[in-house]
């Protein structure tokens, strides 16, 4: 099987790859932020360059290394920037930064990229870097870009099984049965289970405060409870995102597959 992290590559392979097979290059956004006392910091980070690598394998894509440092964790949907260790970026640098590296891939002759998202706050920077790179490398250029939330291929019949008793929305999802359970299916090591607490679901207001009103997010950072999380819901999920964004990209991108 053909080796998909670009890091692990020579520039000599990589360039080959690039010239020969015209890949689709996946770009994996993240974030380090607190994920409760179950899970580690990096967890966006790390189940966005997990859904990047399984999805690249199926359609013959590389991944670059990820973004490992996001925008601001917000208290209603990543439980707040007050939690020692979230370490966030201002807005403006994570779009320059992706404007640069999407710039970059670019001037290697990549035409097709693929970011892929793992923290709900990134969005609209990530857009708009998407929008400046593009700007830059200019109508002549052939490239192509598409940007999705990992989470939105789960099919309303997969989110059913995964939450027999009602889902609570993606935003309460934070730390809780879907990233556990996907952690436990790629990462088991660093998965906690004995730590999940008991917090949750949530219930926020429908406004945000500035300064930030802390004591509306539990203490242990988690939005809604991971008890429910499961290796084998983490499979399910995983065939279904990935499947889903593998047939996206061969939608998109023709012969990328």
């Amino acid at each position: 099987m053909k080796e998909v992290l670009m890091e692990r590559m020579s520039w000599v392979e990589y360039r080959q790859r690039v010239e020969q097979e015209d890949p689709v290059v996946f770009l994996p956004c993240g974030s380090l932020e607190q994920h409760g006392p179950h899970l580690p910091l990096g967890v966006d980070a790390l189940l966005s360059t997990a859904v990047a690598c399984e999805t690249a394998r199926r359609v013959g894509g590389i991944v670059a290394p990820a973004l490992s440092y996001g925008y601001k964790s917000q208290p209603r949907c990543g439980g707040g920037q007050h939690f020692p260790g979230t370490t966030s970026l201002d807005g403006d640098h994570l779009s320059q930064v992706t404007r640069d590296v999407i710039r970059e891939l670019g001037r290697h002759g990549v035409g097709k990229v693929v970011l892929v998202d793992g923290h709900y706050e990134n969005q609209w920077f990530l857009i708009e870097g998407i929008d400046l790179a593009m700007r830059d490398l200019g109508r002549e250029h052939r490239m192509r870009i598409m940007r999705s939330e990992y989470w939105d291929f789960c099919s309303e019949e997969v989110l059913e099984q995964i939450f027999p008793d009602g889902f609570p929305g993606f935003a309460l999802e934070h730390a809780a049965v879907i990233e556990t359970s996907l952690m436990l299916h790629f990462h088991p090591d660093l998965v906690w289970q004995e730590r999940i607490p008991d917090d949750g679901p949530a219930e926020f207001p429908p406004y945000d405060m500035y300064p930030p009103h802390t004591h509306w997010v539990p203490t242990s950072g988690v939005l809604s409870s991971a008890r429910g999380a499961s290796a084998e819901k983490g499979a399910l999920l995983v065939e279904a995102v990935c499947s889903g964004f593998a047939a996206a990209v061969r939608r998109e991108f023709g012969g990328a597959a």
